[in-house]
This record gives C-alpha cells, structure tokens and sequence, in this order.
C-alpha cells in the first residue's frame, strides 16, 4: 500500500529523516530550508498534515511511543550541540511537553517502553565519546534513573544507533558487528546471544536494517543481493517464554528495492 506523497520540499526530501508512528499517525521527523519540521499521516483520514513543532526541535534522538502517547529524548539541537532533555507527544491532543532532563546528554541513542516505562540506550555524549549506560523514566514518579553498563561496548559515531526491540516486555537486540541477536536479562544487566540475524548487518555497520516489534513477532527487513538483483525481505521470529534460538520466517520479498532501508514505524493502533 503506498502513501500519499508528503507536501514537503526538496531539502526535506533529499535531507535524513527519522520516524515514529504513535496511536493513528505516522510523524515524520526531518529539516527543510527554514529549520527542522515534522510532518504528520492520517491512518484515518489518509492525508499528510504539518505537525506541531517539538518545544525544543533535534535530530538524531531516541524515541519509542506506547499507545497515543510518545517521547524523544537527547539529540542534537539547531547548532549541533547535544542534548540531555525530553518530550512527550500526546496524538490526541497534538501537544508537546517538556519532560525532566535525562542525567547525560546524548544523540544518536535508542528509546523504548518496557514495563510501562521509557528507556534509552546508547549514544553518543560527543562525536568521540559513546555511553553504555542506560536510563530508565517513570511516567508516574516523572524522574530517571541511571543503569550502569545496561549497553556495554557503546556504539561509535559511524555505527547505526541500538537497533532494540521489545516483545512481551522482553527486550532484544542486534549485535550487528557479528549479525546475531540477544536478549536482555532485567535482573543480571546482562545481554545473552540466542542465535543469528537472517541477513546480514556487519557490512553497513548496522545502518539501512530495520529491527522492530510487531504484536509478538521480531521483524527484521533488510536487504539482500542475489542473482536477481537487490532486494528487500522482511523476516519473522515469534520468541517463546522458553526461550531457543531465532527461527525465521520470510513474510515478503521487495524485489529491485536496494538494501538499504532507511526508516520503519510500527503502527499498533
């Protein structure tokens, strides 16, 4: 199914953008001549509108939304510096608020929700410095706490941010560097290896590979070359309570699409 084409102009479609989809839209984040804009889809009404600034507008945040609601945290503001504070978007009332400041600074990080709780991981505090520590934010208590080592080995400025995903309030993720997938352990603060990615990540340094939960599947939808030229598959693993290794599932193949896929929501509505 395609999408309306967004009304935007050429530096937002030729510029890097991020996405997020939370209740029924689908925001695209990006930066067009006069400054950083987001733009909004309708699952309802199937049409693309400007959506409300950020109190603070960035790149490069981490992010995750859980039912109407979403947060970006960290980033890089207008100049380039980077950041320590945090959004809410509500998609009901198409508001933004400002949350407390993270303890650390950090952009090209990953956000999720876990236990009703948002997460970030990962990052970078400078263009030389990456964090592997994590924070947790409670929505009721409005404070974060610091997790020590919760993403021991950090990602470096050429790496793609996390890629995590969480199913059954069980987070996963891709160690791209050996194109195997973990697990985390809540109560050790240790990741474990379960088993190998479907398509390979090592080469881009985990950029242009999708890794998403979607109800209680992982998807992972990346490319691949073969004798047909390039394509874009779209795998699927349903994790058990007992845990084994990944067993995938080819859903679909997007032949002549390249490798490389630059941005994937979910939408759970």
């Amino acid at each position: 199914m395609r999408l309306p084409r967004m009304p935007a102009d050429d530096c937002f479609t030729l510029a890097d953008k991020e996405s997020l989809a939370v209740g029924t839209e689908l925001l695209v984040f990006g930066r067009e001549v006069m400054g950083f804009v987001i733009w909004r889809y309708s699952i309802l009404t199937h049409n693309w509108y400007r959506g409300p600034p950020m109190n603070l507008p960035r790149c490069l945040f981490g992010s995750a939304s859980y039912k109407q609601i979403a947060i970006v945290a960290g980033g890089c503001d207008t100049t380039g510096g980077v950041l320590r504070s945090a959004e809410l978007y509500n998609s009901e009332r198409g508001t933004w608020e400002t949350l407390p400041d993270m303890h650390s600074p950090r952009k090209l990080c990953s956000g999720f929700f876990m236990d009703r709780k948002f997460y970030v991981i990962g990052g970078m505090i400078s263009n030389t410095e990456s964090l592997t520590c994590g924070e947790e934010y409670n929505l009721e208590t409005r404070t974060w706490r610091r997790i020590p080592d919760m993403f021991p080995g950090g990602n470096a400025a050429a790496h793609a941010p996390p890629l995590v995903a969480v199913v059954n309030n069980q987070l996963y993720a891709v160690e791209y560097s050996q194109n195997e997938v973990k697990k985390y352990d809540k109560v050790t603060n240790v990741w474990n290896v379960l088993g190998r990615l479907p398509v390979r990540a090592d080469f881009t340094n985990g950029w242009g590979l999708a890794f998403k939960a979607c109800g209680n599947d992982l998807m992972v939808i990346g490319g691949q070359r073969g004798p047909n030229g390039e394509s874009i598959e779209l795998n699927s693993w349903h994790p058990t309570p007992e845990g084994g290794p990944p067993e995938w599932n080819m859903q679909a193949v997007k032949e002549h699409a390249g490798v490389f896929v630059y941005n994937c929501a979910v939408m759970g509505c």
